[in-house]
């Protein structure tokens, strides 16, 4: 059990704090309720860009970075397509140090051409290492729009292509930080050796001021119900062929999400699911298997994905999948199987509670859902689940009709000259 109060600030900034002396740390977690789902179709990656502009430079504060490290403090941020988050621990002492950096680049960053072109190339730089240059990295950028044919989980954080990233504006910069980065915006979390009286004292001293924006209202394209099975072939060089199978699924914030979650636990977590101990121990087709599930906060992917024993044929292993696939739609799992993935999604619920940083980005993550105590209440709702919602969610999910299939075939190695022949020719 997390406990934590809340308050909120006349701009609309929502604050949630969490005592916990039993150690000298405090965290300072900053949610904005912007992703790369609230991105243009012709300026997309620009969530991530931001995530590294926020660390150039704000209005009055030219260095984030050397102020907190003076003062013991580290700093790291994420993006995903729902949010961006940025957080910071530092001795519970000089916890006000953060409330000033943090409030400093939410009132405004420095919008300097130099600053935006330093990050334009750092990102740029990371989309051809990690995505393009890398084997397998181009997977999701070849999956999403796929699966996704309207709605924009249909590209990755990264963005659509580079292009959009080297043409991004400074007035395009400017307009989407007006847009997204405000108090109405925003989640701040409070944890660690810190009073509630302190931190509405310091929440109020360091962002009451800032003005509080317009609340970001979406208005996204759904994505229609999927009715026809889509399958993609593409070869690359890599050492051994991959398949990935991906299923439209409820969001997190749906009740028939747990059920989902679990069945991606008995079809492939770990080595004694039901993917891999089929097709990796008893049948090697697979050099490793897995099913996860993408957690989004709209409607997101039931995911499975593997990689073939040289020799093995794509189709070969999409049938042996699909088979498996199959049986969880025909019959109930057992109350014993059940409970195993039971206990796997209580120890990673216990896990993710150990750390005060976990701590306070959970309650950010379930604040931005619409109610903070749903941290609390994550282990009832899977406790709760029955083998008949496992079924049903298969039923549902798992329908060959909904299925968005990447078969990812090896090139193969080019022949290399025999030694012999080149001594023939050479004679």
């Amino acid at each position: 059990m997390i406990q934590f109060q809340e308050f909120t600030l006349t701009n609309g900034l929502r604050c949630i704090v969490h005592e916990d002396f039993t150690q000298p740390m405090a965290v300072l977690n900053v949610l904005y309720n912007v992703g790369s789902r609230d991105e243009s179709p012709e300026h997309t990656g620009f969530a991530h860009l931001f995530e590294h502009l926020m660390f150039s430079g704000s209005v009055n504060i030219p260095s984030y970075d050397e102020p907190l490290q003076r003062v013991g403090g580290e700093n790291n941020a994420f993006t995903s397509p729902d949010i961006t988050n940025y957080y910071l621990t530092v001795p519970a002492q000089n916890v006000e140090t953060g409330f000033w950096l943090e409030s400093d680049r939410m009132l405004s960053l420095a919008f300097s051409e130099n600053g935006l072109e330093v990050q334009r190339k750092v990102v740029v730089e990371e989309f051809k290492q990690n995505y393009l240059n890398q084997p397998y990295g181009d997977v999701w950028l070849k999956l999403r729009p796929l699966a996704y044919q309207h709605h924009p989980y249909q590209w990755a954080t990264i963005g659509k292509e580079i292009s959009h990233i080297e043409n991004a504006s400074m007035q395009l910069v400017r307009d989407f930080f007006a847009k997204h980065y405000s108090p109405a915006n925003a989640i701040l979390v409070v944890a660690g050796a810190v009073s509630f009286d302190e931190v509405k004292r310091l929440a109020e001293k360091w962002f009451g001021p800032i003005p509080a924006g317009t609340r970001y209202e979406r208005q996204l394209p759904k994505e229609p119900r999927q009715t026809e099975a889509r399958l993609l072939t593409v070869e690359a060089d890599v050492p051994l062929s991959a398949l990935y199978k991906v299923y439209h699924m409820p969001s997190r914030a749906e009740d028939a999400y747990q059920a989902a979650d679990l069945l991606s636990d008995v079809l492939g977590r770990g080595k004694s699911s039901r993917l891999y101990q089929r097709l990796v121990k008893e049948r090697p087709l697979f050099n490793s298997i897995s099913a996860s599930v993408s957690g989004s906060l709209e409607p997101g992917l039931f995911v499975i994905s593997g990689k073939l024993n040289e020799g093995v044929g794509l189709e070969e292993a999409d049938a042996a999948v699909t088979e498996i696939v199959e049986e969880l739609r025909q019959q109930e799992i057992t109350a014993e199987e059940l409970e195993k993935v039971k206990n796997q999604a209580e120890a990673s619920i216990v896990f993710s509670e150990v750390e005060l940083l976990h701590r306070a980005m959970n309650l950010a993550y379930y604040k931005l859902i619409g109610d903070a105590n749903l941290v609390n209440e994550e282990s009832a709702r899977v406790q709760a689940v029955t083998p008949a919602d496992v079924l049903e969610a298969a039923c549902e999910v798992l329908r060959s009709d909904n299925c968005s299939t990447l078969r990812y075939q090896a090139r193969p190695a080019a022949a290399p000259k025999k030694i012999a022949e080149a001594e023939t020719a050479s004679a």
